[in-house]
C-alpha cells in the first residue's frame, strides 16, 4: 500500500502524465482499418521516449505494452492481428513506470457513430468512474467508493463486473488494497490522505458474469453484451482527490 508524501506524488505525477499523453494519442489513431498491434508499437515507442518502461509488458507473461478490449471484450485484449471496425467499442488500457512509480488507466470510445445502448454505456461507465472518484477522500471507506459506482451503474440498468476490481498502485503496479466497483457504504478500510489507488469500473450491457478466452488474459462478458471500462490513477485526500492520469 503506497501513502505518498509531496516528493513521491511529484515523481508519480510524472507517469500519470506520460500515460494520458498516450492514451490520447492512441484515441486519435483508432480508426477503421487501424491493427491493434500498430497501437500497441505507438504505445511502446512513445513510452520509452519519455523514458518510461510499459508498466504491462511482461506482468506475469503478458505480451503486449498494452491492453485494447473491443465490444464484449471487458479487459486484457491482447493487441494483434485484430484490425478496428466502425461502430466497435474500443477500450485502451495504459501503464507506466517512470522514477519508481507507476499509473495505469484505462478510456473507452466508439468508433463512429455506435449504437444508442452503446452510447449509454459509455456514458453511465465515465459517470460511475467519478462518482467513486468522488468518494475517495480521506474518512470514507474503500465501501463508500464501491457503492458510489454500483449504485450508479445499476440506477442506469447496466450491471458492474464482480470478478474483477481496482488496486493500490505506486512502487508496484499491483498493491493493496483492492479497491471493488460494487459494495456498501460504511464498510471496508478506512482511506488515508496520500492512500494511492486506481479506480476502475468494469460495466456490462448485459450480465455482470464474465468467463476467460483461451489466451489465458481476455475477459469477455458471459452473454456476449458490450462492455466498457473506464480507470483514472487516483490520490486520497482530505477533500478534492488527485487524479493523476487526467
Amino acid at each position: 500500500m503506497s501513502i505518498l508524501g509531496p516528493a513521491e506524488l511529484l515523481l508519480m505525477r510524472e507517469s500519470g502524465r506520460i500515460v494520458r499523453r498516450v492514451l490520447d494519442e492512441l484515441r486519435a489513431a483508432s480508426e477503421p482499418g487501424t491493427l491493434t498491434a500498430d497501437l500497441d508499437r505507438m504505445a511502446r515507442e512513445m513510452i520509452e521516449t519519455e523514458g518510461g518502461t510499459p508498466s504491462f509488458l511482461g506482468l506475469r507473461g503478458y505480451p503486449a505494452s498494452i491492453c485494447c478490449s473491443i465490444n464484449e471484450q471487458v479487459v486484457h485484449g491482447i493487441p494483434g492481428d485484430r484490425t478496428l471496425s466502425e461502430g466497435d467499442l474500443v477500450s485502451i488500457d495504459v501503464g507506466v513506470l517512470k522514477n519508481g512509480f507507476h499509473a495505469d488507466a484505462a478510456d473507452s470510445f466508439i468508433l463512429g457513430e455506435g449504437s444508442g445502448t452503446a452510447r449509454r454505456l459509455l456514458e453511465a461507465t465515465y459517470a460511475a468512474r467519478d462518482r467513486g472518484i468522488e468518494a475517495a477522500v480521506a474518512g470514507n471507506r474503500l465501501g463508500d467508493v464501491g457503492a458510489a459506482i454500483q449504485e450508479f451503474v445499476e440506477a442506469e440498468g447496466f450491471s458492474v463486473v464482480r470478478d474483477l476490481v481496482g488496486h493500490g498502485i505506486g512502487q508496484k503496479l499491483h498493491e493493496p488494497p483492492q479497491v471493488p466497483n460494487f459494495g456498501r457504504r460504511n464498510s471496508g478500510m478506512i482511506l488515508e490522505e496520500g492512500l494511492a489507488i486506481a479506480i476502475e469500473p468494469m460495466v456490462n450491457v448485459g450480465t455482470f458474469r464474465v468467463r476467460f478466452l483461451s489466451d489465458g488474459w481476455t475477459v469477455v462478458t458471459q452473454d456476449g453484451s458490450l462492455s466498457a471500462h473506464a480507470e483514472h490513477t487516483v490520490v486520497v485526500t482530505a477533500g478534492t482527490p488527485i487524479v493523476l492520469t487526467a
